[in-house]
């Protein structure tokens, strides 16, 4: 039976590797604390190992690594470059090196730069080739459309 309550927006990228949701416990005025352990207790019991928060402050960290899931936090903000976004390809490579792990990527909300990160990841990980499949995929995945900002995360590959 699982524990816990599942966290907004929860849905697997990656059937059992990589999954994404809003920010624990909510956002800004919403956010509860019970909620918040509540979310984390059905995440731990999910397996989710990793927590990569892209969230521009420390908000939660410590509560995942008392719940002794690993943390990396890589803000990515309103106004990111092209290194911010490459960097945050590269943690979530670095977490998902462990065949065993299971990873939750998340920021306030699964907006469009949670779904340019994930599509990108596809690309940058060489999960899939072709960029239009990898928008594709994750629209298809999210329910929504990506906005031209995601779309704009997705490395091009070179021909």
């Amino acid at each position: 039976m699982t524990t816990g309550l599942r966290p907004r927006d929860f849905v697997w990228v990656i059937a059992d590797r990589l999954a994404t949701s809003e920010r624990i416990g909510g956002h800004g005025f919403q956010h509860r604390r019970v909620r918040r352990e509540e979310e984390l207790a059905w995440l731990k019991d999910q397996g989710i190992t990793v927590v990569v928060s892209m969230l521009p402050g420390n908000q939660n960290l410590a509560s995942y690594e008392a719940m002794g899931m690993q943390v990396i936090h890589e803000p990515l903000d309103e106004e990111y470059s092209d290194e911010d976004v490459a960097r945050v390809f590269d943690a979530l490579t670095k977490a998902l090196a462990d065949p065993a792990g299971r990873v939750l990527i998340h920021r306030d909300f699964v907006d469009d730069t949670v779904a340019g990160v994930l599509a990108g990841h596809l690309v940058h990980s060489g999960k899939v080739d072709d960029p239009i499949v990898a928008a594709a995929v994750i629209q298809e995945i999210l329910g929504r459309p990506l906005g031209p900002e995601a779309r704009a995360m997705i490395p091009a590959i070179d021909a």
